[in-house]
């Protein structure tokens, strides 16, 4: 009999592209707010109900709910968004495991590579290293916390935290953003473009999560992150020469960032390198650690 795997974020690029890996080998449960499909289950975070049913014979979650970040500008009240969505889901899923009384074998968890800050520097932090000191390593600080209370709690044999970079793929996020201005000859670096970016594939990081399922040893902080290091302008440089565009234009001043972004834009002028080596000494191999060998998979299909 297969495992049962309960997905929450079930709207996102990882849910998506994870569902549609894992169904081959696991059934696979979608928690969502607007149930379409037979394996969907409805639940409303800020009213704390959710359909038991989705629970029933559940042996893992994957954790992946969680407003966006970039996709707002930082009000105080956006600020309670981001972290409240990532909190009171983990406390929902919880709370109805405890009055189900019911044990998984794994909780796992997305988490982010901000968890050490964001200022840039000549350090590559490893899961060792201690929390940054900005909004977004708070976040993920309280994101963590609550997984952790699932084995505490005596709820689930491991906790695993994916720590997870900028993830490229050309359906959504980052690369698709910055995609249409460089096919129009306009693309530019930001700020002073020397910023690291963090990245992974899709397809690695979906990978890891069905690792992590697969795998026991895997329990604890573990960085989902290409072993070779990227800045934005480098990044921004290679997109061009994949796609045969040129790029003229100036980088985008910093100060016009903060001007549209607030404090947003210091997660977008900011970046530090994070290791790769945790999660490839527990076995798992990355299919595209290179970067351009990355963006012509994503962007010749």
């Amino acid at each position: 009999m297969k495992d049962i795997i309960l997905i929450t974020g079930a709207s996102g690029l990882i849910a998506q592209e994870l569902s549609k890996r894992l169904e081959k080998n696991y059934t696979v449960r979608l928690l969502t707010r607007n149930k379409k499909h037979d394996n969907e289950f409805e639940w409303n975070i800020k009213a704390q109900t959710m359909d038991e049913n989705a629970l029933e014979g559940v042996s893992h979650i994957i954790h992946l709910a969680g407003a966006n970040i970039s996709e707002k500008r930082w009000t105080d009240e956006r600020k309670k968004e981001l972290i409240s969505s990532r909190i009171d889901s983990a406390g929902l899923i919880l709370k109805k495991l405890q009055e189900q009384n019911i044990k998984l074998k794994s909780f796992i968890t997305a988490s982010g590579i901000n968890y050490y800050g964001t200022k840039t520097t000549d350090k590559i932090f490893n899961e060792n290293d201690g929390q940054g000191d900005d909004f977004l390593s708070e976040v993920v600080v309280l994101w963590e916390a609550a997984a952790d209370q699932f084995k505490k709690q005596n709820l689930a044999e491991r906790v695993a935290k994916i720590r997870t970079a900028v993830i490229l793929s050309e359906k959504d996020g980052a690369l698709k953003k910055m995609l249409p201005t460089i096919k129009i000859g306009i693309g530019s670096p930001l700020g002073t473009g020397k910023q690291y970016m963090p990245w992974i594939h899709i397809e690695d990081v979906v990978a890891i999560y069905e690792y992590a399922i697969q795998n026991s040893e895997i329990d604890g902080a573990f960085n989902a992150v290409s072993p070779q290091h990227t800045t934005n302008e480098n990044l921004t440089k290679t997109i061009a020469e994949v796609i045969k565009k040129p790029l003229f234009m100036p980088n985008v001043p910093g100060f016009l960032l903060k001007l549209i972004f607030g404090e947003l834009a210091d997660a977008l002028l900011e970046g530090s390198r994070a290791s790769a080596g945790k999660i490839q000494k527990a076995g798992f191999h990355f299919e595209f650690p290179d970067l351009k060998a990355a963006l012509e998979d994503l962007l010749k299909k």
